[in-house]
């Protein structure tokens, strides 16, 4: 990059680079300047050592991180607090002023500041209209958009802290009053910092903010070329309200552009009269078109380019190849029709829908003659009528509501009246609910003795209740004792033949434990015992009637080591204190082994 001191061009082409940062990082800066921005731009390639763009492009790629310095070097965030103090003065003293006096109390105050840095300048904002208006109304009426390209300027913004020397330019009372010591340096105040609003935004790319009263724009146009400062422009009068302000720096090309006019030819009273009426056709608030005789746009002031998405190039085109001459209202035949008679031509509350959003224009046709008479076009204009489409819309809509709003009241009134006798008639209903309703908390008192007393007498049944449950308990502990202390086989079944009780000895004779049979069909169960045989015996046990009456049956089975056996039940029937048995009890015991 230097040879003996001479810094040298670098090597390549600039705007394939330039094109790789856009794609890549989303910068355009096609629109700077090239001399200064090749001067950044090679800057920081002699830091870093590289001779040629195509050469830092690989760097680039290779090293992302190095995209921070590049922008850094790029973009040079010149800021501070109240810079140029007579222009804040200006500002303070007669511009803020004059702009919340044509604003309701409560309407909106919408600031941005572009190209803001690290934010000092929408700060300074904050406080300027803070003291103007109250810190209370401030919160409430004031948005601040501060929009930049520099995302890492734009976080040291949103940490609205600051170092002793950046805040030292701010008058003592402002600082006392709007910062606070934090982290070393001057925090902004919490309380008011929410009213500035942090984001990324590219003049040249991002599509403006709308419906702004003060536009600040003090250190951004000088970096771009003639032509983009122009569309850059256009964005910024797009963005203003009517009545609203543009807050511009000493940039250099608003000097280049005084000296420029300085040096021309001395303009004679009629050339200055057409540059004042170009002037104010172009600047008027109106979006105005003109048409000449032979249907072609002649004239389109910066309103209707906004407006209707129109360029340089349109001018001189076919105005019916044109997609205004038909949207939002059809207006080839009324521009005839105008050409023919001679007349101007109104049309009222046109609706033009953008997507979800309606907008309403009044749009008047005026022929427009020379002093010999002969009609050489037609100019139109496009008054915007939407906030009064929508305040007469709203205005019909409140009387609809006031005129049913009435008539509910009135409806109301009826009810009222005959609510107010129900009221009455209720009130004495609720006197005799009362006296019922005395008598029967004297009736609940005398239930509430009783229920007591049978109470007790529960307790009491409950008491003895839980005795017998102990007594069963022990009975039937005492039953499992002695049917497990017998070695012989024992099953009980009900009135179903169903397993109500299994001791060890039928367990060690057949294999099965307790859990596995009961409440199980003494015919299912899968054992070597020829069960069949013994349902007539069980049933004749349960028509005896007495429990003494043993009944034997003899057979041969299998126990559950597969030895064939040769077995006697006895059948014993198991009686209740009154009735037939619903029991039977089987004892099973070998008596030798089968061949």
């Amino acid at each position: 990059m230097t040879d003996r001191g001479v810094t040298r061009q670098p090597a390549g082409d600039l705007e394939p680079l330039l094109a790789y940062i856009r794609s890549e990082r989303g910068f355009d800066f096609t629109g700077y300047k090239r001399p200064s921005l090749t001067r950044r731009i090679t800057k920081r390639m002699q830091e870093k050592g590289f001779a040629g763009y195509d050469e830092y492009q690989a760097h680039l790629a290779e090293n992302p991180d190095e995209f921070v310095s590049l922008f850094n070097t790029i973009l040079i965030n010149v800021t501070s607090f109240f810079r140029d103090e007579l222009a804040w003065d200006f500002l303070r003293e007669e511009i803020v002023p004059r702009l919340i006096e044509a604003r309701t109390a409560d309407e909106a105050i919408r600031v941005w500041s572009t190209g803001c840095a690290t934010g000092e300048e929408a700060y300074s904002l904050a406080m300027v209209f803070a003291e103007a208006l109250g810190e209370d109304a401030f919160r409430r009426r004031v948005k601040i958009y501060a929009t930049d390209v520099d995302e890492h300027a734009l976080a040291q913004g949103r940490r609205a802290t600051y170092g002793e020397k950046a805040v030292s330019v701010v008058p003592e009372a402002l600082r006392k009053r709007y910062f606070d010591r934090a982290d070393g340096g001057f925090g902004f105040a919490q309380s008011l910092r929410r009213a500035v609003i942090f984001g990324r935004h590219d003049l040249v790319q991002d599509p403006p903010i709308s419906r702004i009263d003060l536009l600040v724009s003090r250190n951004t146009l000088m970096y771009f070329d003639a032509r983009t400062q122009e569309q850059i422009l256009t964005n910024f009068h797009f963005a203003l309200r009517d009545d609203g302000f543009l807050f511009l720096g000493k940039s250099k090309v608003m000097r280049r552009a005084r000296a420029a006019v300085a040096g021309e030819p001395q303009l004679t009273p009629d050339g200055v009269g057409m540059v004042v009426r170009t002037a104010a056709f172009d600047t008027a608030p109106v979006a105005q078109l003109v048409v000449d005789r032979d249907g072609r746009l002649t004239l389109a002031n910066a309103q209707a380019r906004v407006l209707f998405g129109l360029a340089e190039r349109d001018l001189g085109r076919p105005f019916k190849d044109l997609e205004v001459s038909f949207r939002p209202v059809e207006l080839r035949s009324r521009i005839e029709e105008a050409l023919g008679k001679g007349d101007s031509i109104s049309l009222r509350e046109i609706e033009w829908r953008t997507g979800a959003d309606a907008r309403f224009f009044d749009v008047q046709l005026a022929p427009l003659a020379v002093v010999t008479g002969e009609v050489v076009g037609v100019a139109i204009a496009f008054t915007d009528v939407t906030r009064h489409r929508r305040l007469q819309e709203a205005l019909q809509e409140s009387r609809l509501e006031m005129e049913g709003a009435n008539e509910e009241l009135q409806s109301t009134n009826e009810e009222l009246e005959t609510t107010n006798e129900e009221l009455q008639s209720t009130n004495e209903e609720l006197e005799t609910t009362n006296e019922e309703l005395q008598s029967a908390n004297e009736e609940l008192e005398t239930m509430n003795a009783e229920l007591q007393s049978t109470n007790e007498e529960l307790e009491t049944i409950n008491n003895e209740l839980h005795e017998r449950s102990i007594e069963l308990n022990e009975a039937n502990a005492f039953l499992d004792a002695v049917l497990g202390s017998l070695e012989v086989g024992v099953i009980v079944v009900n009135g179903e033949l169903e397993v109500e009780s299994w001791n060890r000895g039928a367990r060690e004779l057949w294999g099965l434990n307790e859990e596995e049979v009961l409440g199980r069909h003494l015919l299912n169960l899968d054992i070597g015992l020829p069960a069949e045989q013994l349902r007539a015996p069980v049933r004749d046990a349960l028509a005896a009637e007495t429990n003494g009456a043993f009944d034997h049956v003899r057979l041969e089975a299998v126990n559950r080591r597969g030895h064939t056996l040769e077995f006697i039940v006895t059948l014993a029937p198991l009686r209740t204190a009154a009735g037939p048995p619903r029991r039977v009890i089987l004892m099973m015991q070998p008596v030798a082994a089968a061949t």
